[in-house]
Parts: C-alpha cells; sequence; structure tokens
C-alpha cells in the first residue's frame, strides 16, 4: 500500500507542475481534467501525509519509552496509545481511497421510476419517490429534469423518468437501484388501516453516442400527436415521438417537448442507457456467480429499502440501516443513508480485492 501511496504521491507532484506549463493552460480539454484528477488525488495525498506524519510520531515515542525521566516515558506511552489506535484507522481509509474507481462514476444518469404493487397508492409513492430525488439533486447542486412523465388518474405516477447531472452524480445514487417499500395510511383509506404498496426504482448511467452507436436501420420511428393537456398544440402537432429499437425489442415514447426533433434527442438518451445498461448486465452475467449474486449489482427484483411512515423510519435492507426522520428524508436528506451505503460497498470491493 506504501508503495502504491507513493506512486500517487508522485502523480499528484507531476500534476502539480503540469498546471502551471503555459501548454497545458492553453490546452483547455487537458488542463480541466487534470484539475479533476488533482481535486481526487488531493484527499489521497493529504490523508497519506497524515499517515507519514502518525508514523514518525510512532517511532519517536517508543525511543521515548526509553528515556531515563519516568515522566518522559509516561507521557510517550500514553501518546503512542492514541497514536496506534489511529493508524490502523487510517490506514483503512487509505485502502478504500486506493480502490480503482468504477468508470461511470462521473456519469450523469437516468433515473426511472415506476409504480409497483398497491395500485394508486404506488402510484402516488412513485411521485413522492421522484420529488424526493430532485431534492436530494437540488440540495447537492446538481440539475435534475424530467425526461419523460406518465401520471396515474389520481395524479400519481405511473412511470418517470429523470435526468440528473452533476458531479459524480452517478457514484452517489447507483446503489439506488431496487424494490422500495412503503407502509403508510392511503388517503383514500376510510378505516385508517396501513396498506403496504411499492415502487422500482433503475439508475442507468447515462451514454454518449461514442459508447453506444445505433444504427439508423435499426429503428423504428413513429410520430404522433401528444397526449394530455396542451390545448391547440396537442391536437394540431405531431410532435410525439416513439422509437422502437428493432433488436432488443426496446420501445421509447416522448412527448413532453413541443419541438419533435427535441423529443427524439430525448427518446435516444433514453435508449442509449438502457442498451449500455443491458450490455452491462450481460457482462455481469458472464462473470464469477458470487459476483452476480451481489445486491449492489443492481439487481432490481429484491426489496432494498422499506418506508414506514406511522413510525417515521426509513430501512435499508442490505446495510441494516435505520433513520427515524423519514420527513427529512422525502425532503431529500439522503446523505446519510448513502453515505453508509457506498462505505458498505466499498468495503465489499476491498475484502474481494
Amino acid at each position: 500500500m506504501i508503495d502504491k501511496l507513493n506512486e500517487v504521491e508522485k502523480r499528484y507532484g507531476d500534476i502539480e507542475q503540469q498546471l502551471y506549463d503555459p501548454a497545458v493552460i492553453a490546452n483547455r480539454e487537458k488542463y480541466e481534467k487534470l484539475l479533476v484528477e488533482r481535486k481526487n488525488l488531493g484527499k489521497i495525498v493529504a490523508s497519506y501525509g497524515i499517515l507519514k506524519k502518525l508514523l514518525k510520531e510512532r517511532d519517536d515515542n517508543k525511543l521515548l519509552l526509553g528515556d531515563a525521566d519516568r515522566d518522559i516515558r509516561e507521557m510517550a506511552r500514553e501518546e503512542l496509545g492514541r497514536i496506534e489506535a489511529e493508524i490502523p484507522r487510517l490506514e483503512d481509509e487509505l485502502k478504500l481511497m486506493l480502490l480503482p474507481p468504477d468508470p461511470l462514476d462521473g456519469k450523469d444518469i437516468l433515473i426511472e421510476i415506476r409504480g409497483g404493487t398497491g395500485g394508486e397508492e404506488a402510484s402516488l409513492f412513485a411521485l413522492d419517490l421522484m420529488r424526493m430525488y430532485m431534492k436530494f439533486a437540488d440540495a447537492m447542486g446538481w440539475k435534475a429534469e424530467v425526461m419523460y412523465l406518465s401520471e396515474s388518474s389520481s395524479g400519481g405516477v405511473k412511470e418517470a423518468i429523470l435526468n440528473i447531472r452533476g458531479e459524480n452524480v452517478y457514484s452517489w445514487l447507483k446503489y439506488e437501484s431496487g424494490v422500495h417499500r412503503v407502509q403508510r395510511v392511503p388517503s383514500t383509506e376510510a378505516q385508517g388501516r396501513i396498506h403496504t404498496s411499492a415502487a422500482t426504482i433503475a439508475v442507468l448511467p447515462e451514454a454518449d453516442e461514442i459508447e453506444v452507436k445505433i444504427k439508423d436501420e435499426d429503428l423504428h420511428i413513429e410520430t404522433m400527436r401528444s397526449g394530455g393537456a396542451g390545448g391547440q398544440h396537442v391536437n394540431k402537432t405531431d410532435s410525439a415521438v416513439r422509437i422502437i429499437h428493432i433488436p432488443t425489442g426496446i420501445t421509447i415514447h416522448c412527448q413532453d417537448e413541443r419541438s419533435q426533433h427535441k423529443n427524439k434527442a430525448k427518446a435516444l438518451k433514453i435508449l442509449r442507457a438502457r442498451l449500455l445498461e443491458g450490455e452491462r448486465e450481460r457482462q455481469d452475467r458472464e462473470v464469477a456467480s458470487e459476483r452476480r449474486s451481489q445486491v449492489g449489482s443492481g439487481d432490481r427484483s429484491e426489496k432494498i429499502r422499506t418506508y414506514n411512515f406511522p413510525q417515521s423510519r426509513v430501512t435499508d435492507h442490505r446495510i441494516g440501516l435505520s433513520i427515524h426522520n423519514l420527513s427529512g428524508f422525502m425532503d431529500g436528506n439522503l446523505k446519510p443513508m448513502i453515505e453508509g451505503l457506498r462505505l458498505h460497498f466499498q468495503t465489499m470491493k476491498l475484502n474481494e480485492t
């Protein structure tokens, strides 16, 4: 680990020098990439600096244990106890920092939200989840856009697709995929009985045209008039777009924009993300079975979280973490939960390594 840390420290120094090079400054793309790399490596270098300081203090205090002065020996013993307790904790943190990053971590994402079992109550819960993620995105300084929205008769969400853009969005939200269960008294329940409903979340890293090439001959594109509210525009303009990817049968429908061109661009963005996710799932099926069985692989068939409204508690079943502030959680305060998930899955990855 020390060898790897020395390599990181050396690379950090090289980047610092390059950032003062006029040729690099003139190359905007390279300059910005180096800034991002320096920022990522800076956290490791800072922690490594603290570790080196502690290791030196440990050696110095070990020497003081042989001092002729009893008080100095006692002080050295106490200080040594503190240092030796701190070093393993810091080493564990650095091991996590040195894990190879997921190449998709820096990507923007599409979140697909669907009402599941539970009828209209499930669609209302899906709406709550959509708002929750939009509030979290706002708190993180990201941009969230509704790409597609299909509403239920009660005003809930049958299906919604959000595009969330910002720094390291996928690294924060990639563990949200799965079945989210809610336990609460529906607004339509006259006798106050608690119902259990569910919604499904799928987090897809956004794919660009280079990663996922789509052939024109593989697409069947239909245009039609948009449905729902919209007045004269809805009646007169064939702006809605349906794209069918012939090889996979994936069908995307977009009608939120007034421009057919914009709806087509949105549909292609969603299609690319789904095709990329399908390829990743295919690759996962080819690796060792123990890796496929991990909850963190994106399996959406398992219940990952329960939102218990009567007890104001949200529980993530993968890590056994409960937060007793459900209203705050639904208002977008997801960070404590997500940080726990990230640490859990990083530790799993470290143990495998």
